[in-house]
């Protein structure tokens, strides 16, 4: 693997934070192939409340943030992930969902996705390794009562 390689993959998670502008105290799960790399990443950064998907604990709502790394991976491979995570996210969290650059039409359909759920898109970037898009929940989407 070249150091340019590297070197982007590791720069994933500065554009990801700054989208989610949330600070170091908050509480976020990180979701995808290298959640456990992005989380140790982020406690070296102070984000000390970071987990991975893997270790993120039962559903509670617990979380204020969502960090999504959905490269080399496919939309409708997403949606699943996405139904197990609404749970674990609080009614006023953030989701961030980077996706390798893609055409129009495969933006649409991540941000219908995003939509269904319940969260209104406030921002999108393009980057070299990518592009992104910030939502949250809307609050015109009551949470789901507990059976």
């Amino acid at each position: 693997m070249s150091s340019s390689q590297v070197a982007t993959g590791d720069r994933v998670i500065d554009p990801m934070i700054a989208l989610a502008g949330y600070p170091t105290q908050q509480r976020i799960v990180i979701v995808g192939s290298k959640s456990m790399e992005l989380m140790l990443e982020l406690h070296r950064r102070g984000y000390l409340l970071a987990a991975a998907a893997g270790n993120c604990g039962r559903p509670s709502g617990q979380y204020d943030v969502a960090l999504v790394d959905w490269r080399r991976r496919t939309l409708h491979a997403l949606e699943p992930t996405m139904d197990w995570l609404m749970n674990f996210l609080s009614p006023c969290a953030a989701l961030v969902v980077w996706v390798d650059a893609q055409k129009s039409a495969v933006n649409e359909r991540l941000r219908a996705s995003v939509e269904k759920r319940g969260f209104v898109i406030v921002q999108g970037t393009v980057h070299e390794c990518g592009c992104a898009l910030l939502a949250r929940r809307s609050q015109a989407y009551p949470m789901q009562k507990a059976a």
